[in-house]
Parts: structure tokens; C-alpha cells; sequence
């Protein structure tokens, strides 16, 4: 054991490995997630929470830490930072197993990540998804698989595309848009194609659950339409109103996806982590007191309250990347707003937390106050809905700065829990 505050203790990697390893299974790890009780030498369990760590590997953001690393240091690096998690005393990893149109298990509908080793399509010599999943519940931890439905490339280009990439060998899928190759949401074999790619490691692997973020349509980019004219023309039939189809498509990708992850596998649950923001009161009466100049229903046409209403996920992480007294978007505001949603629907709501603003250049000053983070945690006990917290992400996980992630364990999870059942 090391000494992380004056009111907290936390487990080494070493040590969590070494309680695990004894039993060599998730059985066996289960009894980390309990404390002794007082008196009779009975165990009584911790309440259950969601402690998560967004892992991401677009651009190489916190994993692996740079394209073309050896098929080992990539393994270590995976491991260190799955150790990193327990350190923590966090109970679930989001790892970002399909960035851009890619993947990181051999799949046979789209190519290797370059972001592995730094070749589209080339093999690293190991199974990621597959290490990542055993290795994580071998921890006692649970391993979400992180997927972008729509985004095909960080660039415009298809030329730059591996030859077999499904982009390439159907140009009219794709729209280019905001310097990014997106595939276009409108198109129905578009929608099937992504499912299709996606349920291929729920069916393959054993994750815990599927995750989306928050990219569906695009971002707005000032100056630029997203050029889906010709897809409206054609698959836009019975709507006079081209934002309430595009918002058409992006439900019927959730509905589906839900349905089909449920036929496959019951016992995997499926969560998306949207814009914090669903709509601004001045816009609809149902939406938050905000001032938020992006809506996720109006600019990215989706309809992120809906997906809770209607039960179609079993979980939500609104990105909620503001700092408490922000008047534009208050997390004081938006997470009661969130968890008179979630209320009585069976959705589980996890609030996403900024820890990547912490103590970052040019974040205003209540981003460099070591309590900011905990204060969000201390706030948002105050409503049953919240299930627990989500931290983008590793690196940052990793990195402490200004030791904020360590008091938010100090004050926060004395002893580890199981995530919600």
C-alpha cells in the first residue's frame, strides 16, 4: 500500500496484481471490491458506482503511445495503464477499439488501426481488443468497447485509405467535412455496414458493454454544410425538414444497435457519452438553464434525451466539462437537468468529467484548483440518479496534474466498489 493523501490510501499495481493473481479469475477479484466490516469478521459490500477512465487511441491520445511501437511495448503499455485504473480504485476502462472506421481486433469487415502501427491495415501481431478484455477482467475491471459510428479518417483524402478500406470501395458512403472523411448517416447501407463492424467484437469478445461517444453528425464548422443533399433527395421521403431526418437516422442507429446487442448478448449493456448540453431553455422549454452555443439535438442531431426516455440504452455519460460557477453551461445546473431525466427510466447516468482541463494552459482558474474535480463529485452525490463518474481520460489518469485525480480518490473511494449491476 502507498500514501496518496493525508485521507486515503490506494493499492499499488503490484499489489492489485498480486490479490488478483492468486485466484486467476474475476471470482477471485470480486473480494477487492469489499472491506471488512466491524465485530464479527462478516464482509460488508460498498455501494455500487461507476469509477471509469476513457482510454483513447485516435491520434495516439493516451494509447499506444505512439504509432509502430513494438507488439510487446504496446502490450506493456496497455497493461500499465489497466494497472493504473486499480491504482485508482476505478472499476471499469472505456477503451476506443474502433477510432476511425478501423479496428483494433482483427476484424473482417474493416482494417488494422493505424494508430497500432502506424500502417492502415497492417498487422501488429496481437490481438489488443482480446488482451485488453481479459487482462482487464483478470484485474477486476470491467472493459467497454469504444466505438465512433461515422468517422472514417482525420483527414479529406480517401487516396490516403488502405486500397480495401470499405470507404475507398464505396466513395458515395462518405462526405467529406470540417478537414475529416465522415461516412454519411443517411445512407441505410451505411448504417448496416457500421452496425455490422461494430457487433462483430461484441459477438467475438467478451466485453462488458458497448459505448458510443459523442460524435454522430458532425460538429458544425462555420462557413460549411454538410454536403447530404443528394441522400435527403433520396432517403428523405415523409420529411419536410432535413434536421428532423438527419435526427431520424442518428435514432434509428441507436434503436437498432440496442436491439441487436440484446439479441446477440443480454448481459452486455450499451451506453453513449453525448454533448453535455441537450438543448438550451431558450430553445426548448425542456431543456437546461444553459447558454450553450453547440445543442446536441439542433447541431449534431441527437436526440440525446429520447435515448433515455425511451429506454433504448442502458446508460449515459453526458460530457459535462464544465467547472462549477461556469454560467454558460454550470455543472451545478446540467447535472440535476441530467438526473431529472434519468429519473425513474432504468438508465443508468454517469457523469463524463473534464479531468484533461485540469491544470491545463489557458483553462480558466477554477481548472487550477486541485479541489475542482472533487467538489463535482461531493455535488453530485446530492442526486440518487448519478451512478457514478467517468474521467477522460488515461493519460491524465496517469499524469495526477496538480494531484487532482489523487484527491478525488482521497475523498471519494476509500475502498473499491463494483460498478452498477
Amino acid at each position: 500500500m502507498v500514501r496518496i493523501g493525508r485521507r486515503g490510501l490506494v493499492m499499488t499495481a503490484a499489489g492489485a496484481l498480486a490479490a488478483f493473481a492468486t485466484a486467476g479469475d474475476a471470482a477471485a477479484a470480486r473480494t477487492a471490491f469489499e472491506e471488512p466490516a466491524r465485530g464479527a469478521g462478516r464482509r460488508r459490500r460498498t455501494k455500487r458506482e461507476f469509477r471509469g477512465m476513457w482510454l483513447a487511441t485516435v491520434g495516439n491520445r493516451d494509447w499506444p503511445s505512439g504509432p509502430g511501437l513494438t507488439a510487446d511495448r504496446q502490450r506493456a503499455e496497455l497493461l500499465a495503464h489497466l494497472d493504473t485504473a486499480v491504482g485508482r480504485r476505478l472499476n471499469a476502462v472505456v477503451l476506443q477499439v474502433r477510432p476511425t472506421a478501423d479496428a483494433l481486433w482483427p476484424s473482417p469487415h474493416e482494417p488494422w488501426s493505424q494508430y497500432l502501427t502506424g500502417v492502415q491495415g497492417r498487422d501488429p501481431g496481437w490481438d489488443p481488443l482480446g488482451t485488453a478484455v481479459r487482462e482487464a477482467h483478470r484485474r477486476g475491471l470491467e472493459l467497454h468497447a469504444w466505438f465512433n459510428p461515422y468517422r472514417v479518417a482525420m483527414h479529406t483524402d480517401p487516396g490516403r485509405l488502405v486500397e480495401s478500406h470499405p470507404a475507398r470501395l464505396h466513395p458515395e458512403w462518405t462526405v467529406a467535412y470540417g478537414g475529416k472523411l465522415h461516412y454519411d448517416p443517411g445512407v441505410p447501407e451505411v448504417r448496416r455496414f457500421v452496425q455490422d463492424a461494430m457487433m462483430d467484437a461484441v459477438v467475438r469478445y467478451d466485453v462488458d458493454a458497448v459505448h458510443f461517444d459523442d460524435y454522430f453528425y458532425p460538429y458544425p464548422v462555420a462557413g460549411q454544410a454538410f454536403a447530404d443533399d443528394a441522400t435527403f433527395a433520396r432517403y428523405g421521403g415523409g420529411f419536410s425538414d432535413k434536421a428532423a431526418w438527419r435526427r431520424d437516422n442518428i435514432n434509428r442507429l441507436v434503436r437498432e444497435m440496442a436491439a441487436r446487442i440484446r439479441a446477440a448478448k443480454k448481459h452486455v449493456r450499451f451506453g453513449i457519452s453525448p454533448f453535455g448540453v441537450w438543448r438550451n431553455a431558450a430553445t426548448d422549454p425542456l431543456g437546461s438553464r444553459t447558454r450553450a452555443g453547440v445543442q446536441a439535438y439542433d447541431d449534431l442531431h441527437a436526440d440525446t434525451r429520447r435515448w433515455v426516455k425511451e429506454g433504448w440504452i442502458d446508460y449515459i455519460v453526458p460530457q459535462v466539462y464544465w467547472h462549477m460557477g461556469f454560467q454558460p453551461a454550470d455543472y451545478a445546473t446540467l447535472v440535476p437537468w441530467w438526473a431529472e431525466v434519468a429519473r425513474g427510466t432504468g438508465v443508468d447516468l454517469i457523469i463524463g468529467e473534464a479531468l484533461y482541463k485540469v491544470g491545463a494552459a489557458g483553462q480558466p482558474q477554477a481548472w487550477h484548483d486541485p479541489a475542482e474535480l472533487s467538489r463535482h463529485l461531493t455535488y453530485a452525490k446530492r442526486y440518487p440518479e448519478v451512478a457514478g463518474h467517468c474521467y477522460f481520460s488515461a493519460k491524465e489518469v496517469v499524469a495526477d496534474p496538480i494531484g487532482a485525480m489523487t484527491r478525488v480518490v482521497a475523498d471519494h473511494y476509500p475502498t473499491r466498489a463494483r460498478p452498477p449491476a
